[in-house]
């Protein structure tokens, strides 16, 4: 059976009852184009059972997607230094739920209300909608950022502050295409590169020292 992510009920009820009006109309074409568009909204906010490396050593990708940048970078906010940041793009495709990618304790978190630009440029980390969660960790500080992307208009949060949290359980939430970035510290071990694709919960994207 298909885990779905309870924020995609009405859209999938939605999707199906239209289906099922095509259908009962007999506007057998309308059904016809409408079926894949159905089948993809239920996919696309279905929500796997994902078992993978755990443990203090390693930090798991919190998307699925393809990654877009590995670079160091000035992080004021949390770390208050220069870190490591992995930015994951989602596409239609892939799964949406976001995933812790260590063990923590949430000790930020913040809003900013942005742009909805495509969330694979570079622009998108600084000008558009997203969410940032920062774990202290027994290794240093962890932040994700969960980035609206161009057709994306709601980031669905989980957590609070002064939450722990467990590795690869559910963070969060984005609807229809968006990015997620991992800012860590710059001593970290990076085990991906541009390109290399993800899977939350089950990918090592980098090892503490």
């Amino acid at each position: 059976m298909i885990r779905i992510a309870p924020e995609g009920a009405p859209f999938i009820l939605a999707a199906w009852i239209l289906e099922a009006v095509f259908v009962a109309s007999g506007w057998h074409v309308a059904a016809v184009l409408w079926l894949p568009v159905a089948v993809w909204v239920v996919a696309f906010f279905r929500d796997p059972v994902r078992d993978g490396p755990r443990g203090e050593r390693v930090v798991i990708a919190p998307a699925d997607g393809r990654v877009v940048s590995v670079r160091p970078i000035d992080e004021p906010t949390f770390h208050g230094t220069e870190v490591t940041r992995i930015s994951i793009f989602m596409n239609v495709f892939n799964v949406h739920v976001n995933r812790y990618p260590v063990d923590g304790t949430i000790t930020h978190r913040h809003h900013e209300p942005g742009r909805f630009l495509n969330a694979a440029t570079e622009k998108a980390s600084l000008e558009n909608e997203q969410t940032s969660i920062g774990l202290e960790t027994p290794r240093g500080k962890v932040m994700i950022r969960q980035i609206a992307g161009l057709i994306a208009r709601r980031i669905v949060t989980d957590h609070g502050i002064g939450t722990s949290v467990r590795q690869g359980d559910r963070m969060g939430l984005i609807r229809f295409g968006s990015r997620v970035d991992v800012f860590l510290p710059a001593s970290v071990r990076v085990a991906v590169a541009e390109g290399d694709t993800t899977r939350a919960g089950q990918t090592v994207i980098a090892e503490w020292p």
